[in-house]
C-alpha cells in the first residue's frame, strides 16, 4: 500500500493517540476534516492499520512474560497456528535462523508461566522450547510501562476494555449501547481508564507500511555494566523493542529496517559496542499473531 507524506503523518498521530478526533488530526496535518477522515478510513479498511486498546498486563494479572524460541519437527506453519490459538501467546512469528518460530508468552505468575511453556512443549510438532524470562521491558511502543494507579475494575470496566481491544475508535454511543450505559457514562468511564493508565488506544501498523518491512530479533550477552548499553539501544529509532531477561541472554530486542541490509547494518553496530560480548539474531519472516 502506497502512502504519501500526509498519510504517514496521520498514522504517526494515531500511533500516539488512537482516539484523536479527525478534527484535531486535520488541524495538525493541514487538511479538511472530511479529507482526513477519508484517508484514515482507507488505511483502516485496508488492514494496514488497526486501532486497538492496549491494556496494561497487570490489569489482567499477567505479571510474568517470556520469549520462547521454538524448534519443530516438520513444517512450522501448523505449529505456529496451534500456538496462535493459545490465549497466553499474544505474539507468534515464523522465523529464519536458529529456530523455526518465536512466541511471546504471558501468564499471571512464574508458576503459570512454567505451565504455559510446558503446554508449548507438548504441542504436536514441537521439538523444543528455548526460553528467556523477561525481568523488565525497556522499550515497547505497544505496552504501557508503568502500572496503573488504581487497577481495581468492575464488570462494566472490563466489558468496556473488551470492546476497546476490538475497536479502539468505537463511538461512545455505540460503546454505551453494547455495555448498557448512556453515551456520557461510557465516555466518562473510558476516559478514566485511559487517564489512569489502565489502557492506551494506539494504532498498530504493519511495518512494511512505514517502510520498515524487515524485522529482525536479536539477543545480547553483556559484559560489564549494562546501563550505558541499555540507554544507547533504547534511543535508537530502529530498535523497536528491548527487554532485559534471564537465561542464555541479558537483552532481547527487535530491529526494524527498510531492507535486510539496513537491519544488518544496525546489528553490526550493536556487535561493535564494547559492552556486547555475544549477539545472536533471527529474521521475523511472517507475523502469525499479534494481539496485545
Amino acid at each position: 500500500m502506497d502512502l504519501d507524506r500526509t498519510d504517514l503523518e496521520i498514522v504517526r498521530h494515531l500511533q500516539a493517540d488512537g482516539r484523536l478526533t479527525y478534527e484535531t488530526i486535520a488541524q495538525r496535518v493541514g487538511l479538511s476534516r472530511p479529507a482526513t477522515r477519508t484517508r484514515a478510513q482507507r488505511l483502516l479498511s485496508s488492514g494496514a492499520v488497526r486501532i486497538v486498546a492496549i491494556v496494561h498486563p497487570s490489569v489482567k494479572g499477567l505479571t510474568a512474560v517470556a520469549h520462547a524460541s521454538i524448534s519443530v519437527d516438520g513444517p512450522a506453519r501448523p505449529v505456529a497456528l496451534a500456538i496462535a490459538e493459545l490465549a497466553d501467546a499474544p505474539f507468534v512469528t515464523l522465523t529464519v535462523g536458529g529456530h523455526a518460530l518465536v512466541s511471546e508468552v504471558r501468564a499471571r505468575d512464574f508458576a503459570a508461566l512454567s505451565a504455559s511453556i510446558d503446554r508449548l512443549r507438548g504441542l504436536p510438532g514441537v521439538r523444543g522450547v528455548d526460553t528467556l524470562v523477561y525481568s523488565r521491558v525497556l522499550k515497547d511502543s505497544t505496552t504501557l510501562s508503568d502500572p496503573p494507579a488504581d487497577p481495581h475494575l468492575d464488570a462494566l470496566d472490563q466489558r468496556i476494555l473488551t470492546e476497546l481491544e476490538a475497536d479502539g475508535r468505537i463511538a461512545f454511543a455505540e460503546l454505551g449501547a453494547r455495555v448498557g450505559l448512556s453515551p456520557g457514562a461510557a465516555r466518562a468511564r473510558t476516559l478514566r481508564l485511559l487517564e489512569t493508565g489502565v489502557a492506551r488506544v494506539v494504532a498498530l501498523v504493519r511495518p512494511e507500511v512505514l517502510g520498515m518491512g524487515q524485522l529482525c530479533g536479536f539477543a545480547v550477552r553483556i559484559e560489564g555494566d549494562a546501563g550505558p548499553l541499555v540507554e544507547r539501544l533504547s534511543g535508537w529509532d530502529r530498535v523497536s523493542y528491548l527487554a532485559a531477561c534471564m537465561g542464555r541472554a541479558d537483552l532481547v530486542g527487535t530491529v526494524a529496517g527498510e531492507s535486510l541490509a539496513d537491519v544488518l547494518a544496525v546489528l553490526e553496530e550493536v556487535r561493535g559496542l564494547k559492552e556486547v560480548r555475544e549477539l545472536t539474531s533471527w529474521v521475523h519472516a511472517e507475523v502469525v499473531k499479534e494481539r496485545y
